[in-house]
């Protein structure tokens, strides 16, 4: 079962996973209009990359940009909880030793207490986002079951992976927890709201394009259609 979980239904869920974002990416860039967004794109590429690569920069830093600063707790949160989610499950040392074992991928490593404490720090502040869902009256209007439910999804993989890492209760419930939840969670993710770990960076170079080509042209006097 082992085997086959970390071999053929891998293969499967990387497919999945991908693939949905790929086309999700092409759909979404397909989509621009620039008579929709009064922006042209095509015309002015050097102004719409560099505001683009503005935008991302500053928003990838913490307190970076006005948005963050204006949340200085929310800010601390947020980079705490996807720090640990994009660096755990891509350095810990249990999934090198599958990329090796499967694949003969020598991938880098964190030390284990490193990755105890990123996996900490995503469940801790998973609580608080979502008592912050609970209790900031303009994000509990906008929040549904569904939304809980992907929180769960998301943090599932790091709980039950830590109980497996310490054995805590039975190992092998836990470990096979850890995978598969890990496997539903990349699956999801094009199909799902969690499809913003790259549609983050496609509305970010959006909104940067946009204002970078549209201020530019107002500074000049107008825009030039």
């Amino acid at each position: 079962m082992y085997n086959f979980i970390t071999g053929p239904l891998l293969w499967i869920t990387f497919i999945i996973f991908f693939g949905g974002l790929t086309v999700r990416v092409v759909l979404y860039i397909r989509g621009l209009d620039w008579r929709l967004d009064r922006v042209a794109y095509r015309k002015y590429p050097a102004l719409g990359i560099k505001g683009a690569l503005s935008s991302i920069f500053h928003w990838l830093i913490p307190f970076g940009s006005h948005g963050w600063r204006a949340k200085p707790l929310y800010t601390i949160i947020f980079f705490i909880f996807h720090i640990g989610l994009v660096v755990t499950p891509l350095f810990l040392v249990g999934h090198a030793i599958i990329l090796k074992e499967r694949w003969g991928i020598d991938w880098p490593t964190i030390p284990m207490l490193l990755a105890d404490a990123l996996t900490i720090g995503v469940m801790v502040t998973a609580v608080f986002i979502a008592i912050r869902r609970i209790g900031l009256p303009e994000v509990r209007i906008l929040t549904t079951a569904y939304d809980y439910f992907l929180l769960v999804l998301t943090v599932l993989p790091f709980f039950s992976g830590f109980m497996a890492a310490h054995q805590f209760g039975d190992y092998v419930f836990w470990n096979y927890t850890h995978i598969l939840s890990g496997m539903a969670l990349l699956i999801a993710i094009p199909f799902t709201k969690l499809f913003h770990v790259v549609g983050y960076f496609l509305s970010r170079a959006q909104l940067g394009m946009d204002f970078g080509i549209k201020r530019a042209y107002k500074a000049k006097g107008g825009f030039a259609w």
